[in-house]
């Protein structure tokens, strides 16, 4: 084993322990810092004389890294994520960020080789090309996979929990993890899964989300047609376009991994009390992880077999939009429904 391999095992298991407070601190400190850099970046358009219209291209973009934050597939990873890594008896500070970096990453690497002239990029970006089509096979194949397996995985946790529901004992407690889980499902599922055994794991997850160029097609159209619209405004303030909006993503998906941490900790903290609690949350966690995972692979199928039978082409014509911020309305009113039962002793 290298010297490089042991100061790094070194350094996760010190951070590991790290206390929450800590982890939490510094996850933030990174979204902040990141914050700094685009401001930076953007103040120096100031000595191209167009401060105005730079601002405002990048305040574009952070708006669009807001709105993308919320696409049902973030929320679904992110929230199943934590939910298996709670479910192992851990506290995963950092899901969020980690998922959000990697899937921002692309966008920023293709954002500072199209402002550094590479040409090569816009091929990449055009709707059809042969570039955008691989890379969007392999975006969707990850993502519908690793939401299936996730998804299956939390369906077989539900499934313990409600027959605990019954009357009947649950092994292990309130704690599932795959070698608690026992059956078919988790035999199948545990060499995959326990390749993401901690948050930093998620940024791979996340950078191969983000090849599926749905969001930096968006961004670099946008640095397109900056650097063609603005000779004067430095390649520097061009650059804060991708940081802006790796910003403004980072922020949303980290306060929705730590709201989800909070939620799932509070559902299998406790007795059986909470145990009705704890097997609705994992029951819309694992439902909403498969409804995605069925609609991308679909998807996937129509485009890479180039089928033309009814259901894929349906599945893969659909748009769910906003729809992430309705999972996370729903999350929201379970949580204050909990609560409030909680409150009247009725949990």
């Amino acid at each position: 084993m290298s010297t490089m391999t042991v100061l790094y095992d070194r350094f996760v298991v010190q951070r590991d322990h790290l206390p929450l407070g800590t982890r939490i601190a510094c996850t933030f400190a990174a979204v902040v810092a990141l914050h700094v850099l685009s401001v930076g970046l953007l103040s120096t358009s100031w000595v191209s004389g167009a401060p105005a219209l730079a601002a405002g291209t990048v305040l574009t973009a952070y708006l669009a890294g807001l709105k993308h934050s919320y696409d049902w597939d973030h929320v679904a990873a992110i929230d199943n994520s934590v939910r298996k890594f709670v479910n192992e008896g851990g506290n995963p500070a950092s899901v969020g960020f980690a998922f959000s970096l990697g899937h921002s990453t692309v966008v920023t690497l293709a954002g500072a080789l199209v402002v550094a002239g590479a040409h090569f990029m816009q091929g990449a970006f055009a709707e059809g090309g042969t570039a955008n089509r691989v890379l969007g096979l392999v975006g969707m194949g990850v993502s519908g996979t690793y939401l299936l397996l996730l998804g299956l995985f939390n369906a077989a946790v539900a499934l313990r929990l409600w027959r605990g529901l019954r009357g009947g004992p649950i092994p292990g407690g309130h704690r599932h993890d795959l070698d608690q889980a026992g059956g078919l499902v988790a035999r199948l599922l545990a060499r995959p899964l326990r390749r993401v055994r901690r948050p930093r794991d998620v940024f791979v997850i996340g950078f191969l989300f983000g090849l599926g160029f749905d969001t930096a097609t968006t961004i670099g159209l946008l640095l397109l047609t900056v650097g063609a619209s603005l000779a004067g405004v430095p390649p520097l303030a061009l650059l804060g376009l991708p940081v802006a909006f790796t910003a403004a993503m980072t922020l949303c998906d980290s306060l929705n991994g730590l709201g989800m941490m909070h939620l799932y900790r509070s559902a299998t903290l406790g007795a059986g009390q909470r145990l009705r609690f704890n097997a609705v949350v994992t029951t819309v966690s694992a439902v909403s992880a498969l409804f995605i995972a069925t609609i991308t692979l679909g998807s996937f199928a129509h485009d890479l077999l180039g089928l033309d039978d009814p259901l894929t082409t349906v599945l893969a014509g659909v748009d769910l939009g906003d729809a992430g911020l309705g999972l996370v309305a729903v999350f929201a009113l379970l949580w204050a429904g909990h609560r409030m039962l909680a409150r009247r002793g009725a949990c």
